[in-house]
């Protein structure tokens, strides 16, 4: 690969100085310096305050339009987006669509493709893309974005003077502040962000799209704010959660739920739960079906019908499933005779019943085809 000349000269200098000049202070830091809990409390707040304006800020609100909110909520997220000195929020949105719409090519601005390095952090040397307003024309009408991307060097470095001069006064401890609270803050959200280019592209399950370098990660999701079950977000990426399940940990998720009840976020996008076990019972067919083509393995043609039978069952069993789902809670709404709502109760109860035993069915052909290899079936 043709190694293009560094161009972007001020943020390479910039991301390349601050982190050296904080990995070397931060020993005669913590050797002359005690971090108190207060501090670190602090900073994890500000670290949370900054990584959510990014995943629900610029992420899931500006470059996917997941939701809806007010200008006050805006307003929070883009001062915040600023002090997580990521740039401007129209610029981020820019490249994430084009990510999303070229992914995995050369025209991906942060392919995985290109190597490690590239993807999570030394893309941002090149000279960047000109913005495309066609891609995205609606943040141009916005003027709050577009206020912010005009001043955003000013509010880039004045909101983290804010936020140093604020812990420094409440704690009297300035140095601590810049060191803690504004130097390994930044330090770290800029690599649990940079996370999402390159590790959840890389170390991880594919329960949702195998065609796409995105994974799914529960571990990353940690770091990343919820960011981590990239497969799913990849495969279906204008809802507005990335953990679709209860104990999927997704902060982002969490905190634009609590804007709805609150009434400040409205019109959430999902995708509904039908096409989504679609899709993972058609990509783990998929899956099987290609591996066998790969192996010998003398049951071959016995494990292909079985695999296409258990696959097109569960799609019917599915279909039908959701259906009887919506006229069981027709029949409540409209209190038909409890005998009908409870034999359609049971109906339900068996169809459940049966697409578990074929869940577990499914699990034991992928354990037999691929063995070590089988990726987690959710039911």
């Amino acid at each position: 690969m043709k190694v293009k000349k560094i161009a972007n000269w001020g943020p390479t200098i910039f991301l390349i100085s601050y982190q050296v000049l904080l990995l070397a202070a931060l020993p005669f830091y913590f050797y002359y310096h005690s971090l108190s809990l207060s501090l670190l409390a602090i900073s994890i707040v500000l670290l949370y305050a900054t990584g959510l304006s990014i995943t629900v800020g610029y992420h899931r609100y500006y470059a996917h339009k997941s939701y809806k909110t007010n200008s006050f909520i805006e307003s929070l997220l883009l001062f915040f987006g600023a002090m997580a000195f990521q740039g401007s929020a129209l610029r981020w949105a820019f490249d994430h669509r084009i990510h999303h719409a070229f992914v995995d090519t050369d025209d991906d601005p942060y392919s995985i493709n290109k190597g490690f390095l590239y993807a999570h952090f030394t893309w941002i040397f090149e000279k960047p893309a000109v913005i495309d307003r066609k891609v995205v024309s609606d943040l141009f009408k916005n003027k709050l974005v577009m206020f912010q991307h005009d001043h955003i060097g000013k509010l880039m470095l004045g909101t983290n003077i804010l936020a140093w001069a604020f812990v420094g006064w409440i704690l009297n401890d300035y140095l601590g502040a810049f060191v803690i609270g504004v130097g390994l803050r930044m330090f770290a959200l800029h690599h649990f962000t940079w996370f999402i280019n390159s590790l959840a592209h890389m170390w991880g399950d594919k329960p949702f799209s195998q065609e796409q370098t995105a994974v799914d990660n529960y571990f990353l999701a940690f770091l990343t704010f919820g960011e981590g079950y990239h497969n799913f977000h990849h495969t279906f990426a204008n809802d507005y959660r990335n953990g679709i399940r209860w104990f999927h940990w997704d902060p982002s998720k969490w905190c634009i739920w609590t804007l709805s009840k609150l009434g400040l976020a409205h019109n959430l996008k999902t995708i509904d739960p039908l096409t989504i076990k679609k899709r993972m019972v058609i990509e783990h067919k998929n899956l099987l079906l290609d591996r066998l083509k790969q192996a010998w393995n003398e049951k071959k043609e016995e494990l292909e019908q079985q695999i296409q039978e258990i696959t097109d069952g569960m799609v019917a069993k599915l279909t039908t499933f959701n259906q009887l789902s919506v006229q069981y809670q027709q029949f409540k709404r409209e209190q038909a005779s409890r005998d009908l709502i409870a034999e359609l109760g049971e109906e339900i109860k068996g169809l459940r019943k049966s697409l578990k035993d074929d869940w577990r069915h499914l699990k034991q052909l992928s354990n037999d085809i691929l063995g070590d290899n089988t990726q987690q079936l959710q039911t």
